[in-house]
């Protein structure tokens, strides 16, 4: 014979815990235990008995517990999805990177649009007549009020019908995927949140097979012909001979002062790539790891030439209007540049130069990853493929055969 039970609901904050009593234990009057702290650092504990919804109004209990008598676990239900983007965002922004949080910011408009103050667009892009994928929310493909209500297959539904709607590369995709992993992950661990299981559901989306990275560089003729067209520009001249001479990262070029260029160092000189506080503005690299760079003879003649524009700002190379280039301003004015031209390549392209031409020269990859300020698995999968020439010699060990197999017929 089945036992009766009575199902209990608790409102503690912004969220409602509900709990099956078996009628076993109200018929005996037996306290119900809270085992979790609660935020205030207290505990508590609720009585069922003879007077059970009183015992529940009195008694609050946390929302992740589990009963002295073994009953299941009760699962919170209501943690507000707004509240909780809320405060993975403002925890994001003192872990991140500049770079990262506003990308990830952008990745969490486009999946929830905005659930809470942080995820509004602050301005609109009409000038142009269209928006860049995830800056402005199309149409809501998350529906939920509360993260413990997102499932696994409406994660994997939404990644899939983004890819087919947008046509978004293998390599985004997985972006979302990140983007999922990491906002349930701290919710889990850090927000006080406790999914069902026990489990984030992001662990079983699967990723996309990303295609073999395609790598654009420069050739030495077309070095050439970049610096010829930017002869009337010397400090997009200059500049971009540091991207192809010393592989530095777009942010990282416009970030450089003078205190990061040390001409006595070294043999030509070197470049120090490193966090910095400027104006009361705070800047690090992508990978948060300082490095060094040293200065080759072709990038010396460069920065020997060059005539640093007498400005109040710190930048080794400031805009015309004598602050910090804005990336997305630099490259659209060497796209600009360029297309009159007729050169396709982008600023990424002067830095895959450096660390192609490095490679196929013969340099180890992992010396070409301390100098790009990457992982040698990224190099390995972006200039392993274009070193053949610099592997010809590598696979001789047996040369005493020379001329002396003879040739079937």
């Amino acid at each position: 014979m089945n036992e009766c039970a009575l199902s209990i609901i608790w409102q503690y904050g912004e969220r409602s815990v509900r709990v099956v009593v078996p009628e076993s234990l109200l018929m005996k009057g037996e306290t119900f235990l809270r085992s979790e702290e609660l935020e205030s650092g207290g505990r508590k504990q609720a009585t069922v008995g003879a007077e059970p919804n009183q015992a529940a109004a009195d008694k609050q209990p946390p929302p992740n517990s589990t009963s002295a008598h073994g009953v299941a676990d009760a699962l919170p239900v209501g943690t507000s999805l707004g509240t909780i983007v809320s405060k993975y965002v403002a925890c994001m922004k003192t872990r991140r990177t500049r770079h990262g949080f506003t990308a990830d910011l952008s990745y969490l408009r486009g999946i929830f649009g905005p659930v809470c103050a942080e995820l509004e667009r602050k301005r609109t892009n009409a000038r142009r007549g269209k928006v860049k994928l995830g800056q402005e929310l199309r149409e809501p493909h998350i529906e939920a009020t509360c993260l413990e209500e997102i499932t696994t297959s409406q994660i994997a539904d939404f990644i899939r019908e983004s890819v087919q709607r947008y046509e978004l590369q293998a390599k985004t995709a997985n972006r979302f995927r990140e983007v999922f992993h990491r906002l349930f992950s701290w919710a889990m661990d850090e927000g006080g949140v406790r999914m069902p299981g026990n489990v984030n559901p992001v662990d079983k989306v699967k990723r996309y097979k990303e295609s073999a990275p395609q790598i654009r560089f420069l050739s030495l003729e077309q070095i050439d012909e970049q610096f010829d067209v930017l002869k009337g520009y010397p400090v997009l001249r200059t500049l971009v001979a540091v991207y192809i001479y010393a592989g530095l990262r777009r942010e990282e070029g416009l970030w450089l002062t003078a205190e990061d260029i040390d001409l006595n160092a070294g043999k030509y000189g070197i470049i120090r790539v490193q966090a910095k506080t400027v104006n009361g503005e705070s800047w690090e690299s992508k990978t948060k790891v300082n490095r060094v760079v040293p200065i080759s003879s072709a990038l010396r003649e460069f920065l020997d030439s060059y005539k640093r524009p007498e400005v109040l700002a710190p930048w080794y190379f400031p805009s015309p209007n004598g602050k910090r280039w804005h990336p997305d301003n630099l490259s659209k004015t060497l796209r600009r540049i360029n297309r009159a031209a007729g050169f396709p390549w982008s600023s990424l392209t002067f830095r895959h130069t450096f660390g192609t031409l490095l490679a196929a020269k013969g340099e180890s990859l992992y010396k070409v990853s301390t100098l790009m300020g990457n992982s040698p698995d990224i190099c390995r999968r972006h200039y392993a493929t274009l070193t053949p020439e610099a592997l010809t010699q590598s696979v001789e060990f047996d040369e005493r055969r020379k001329g002396s197999v003879a040739v079937e017929k």
